[in-house]
């Protein structure tokens, strides 16, 4: 079974999109591309090697693939994730006609959903999603990422793109990793965990004020 990993950068607002530069992702009005930048240091770069460090097959919604292949293949032939990207395969997202021309890149049209639970009972390395805030949504909402790998910057971009948008069905996660950069950037891994279990501090008698307040909540909507 193939393990689907989103690994992902985050303000703390939960804004995934355009952290690279300000002409990544201007859709919507975006006006704050680039906002990671400022905060990179050795261990947010040993936390993008270790991602990076196993084999992997590449996840991608159409627009992160398109900004991936006009950057990627074009840088030079020793740069670590670019001899990385390069060679793997991408799994494309698209509904668009256009040809995939980045060497190693497979369509995936139709039914996202049953291509990707395809994909994870086949054999193969991890399935790592990079950006793809729309397909995250459709996998989110279908249960079928196993592991989020995320950066959390220290800052509030108020609008943008969401991890946790649309897509977001409640699940349990376990933290299994966790550290900080120099910079305040948190980086965590969480796997999931099954469903969530509540519980309450209420008291087992509630007071009169407590039982009308429920009332009145109810009343109320």
């Amino acid at each position: 079974m193939r393990k689907v990993v989103a690994a992902t950068f985050l303000s703390l607002d939960g804004v995934m999109q355009a952290p690279g530069g300000p002409d990544e992702d201007p859709t919507g009005g975006f006006t704050l591309g680039g906002w990671t930048v400022n905060y990179w240091d050795e261990v947010t770069r040993e936390a993008i090697a270790e991602t990076f460090s196993e084999p992997f097959d590449l996840l991608l919604g159409r627009k992160t693939y398109e900004i991936f292949a006009a950057y990627w293949p074009y840088v030079d032939k020793d740069d670590a994730i670019g001899s990385l990207f390069n060679p793997a395969t991408k799994y494309v997202a698209s509904r668009s006609a256009q040809p995939l021309a980045w060497q190693n890149s497979v369509a995936i049209n139709g039914d996202v959903t049953a291509a990707v639970k395809q994909l994870k009972h086949g054999d193969g390395p991890v399935l790592l999603l990079q950006g793809s805030g729309d397909l995250i949504q459709t996998l989110l909402a279908a249960d079928l990422i196993d592991e989020f790998r995320l950066l959390i910057f220290p800052l509030l971009l108020g609008r943008g793109k969401r991890l946790f948008g649309k897509g977001t069905i409640p699940a349990a996660l376990k933290l299994t990793k966790s550290k900080v950069s120099t910079t305040g950037v948190t980086i965590n891994t969480y796997v999931r965990e099954g469903e969530i279990q509540t519980g309450s501090f209420a008291a087992q008698e509630p007071s009169a004020a407590e039982i009308e307040r429920r009332a009145r909540m109810a009343r109320e909507g």
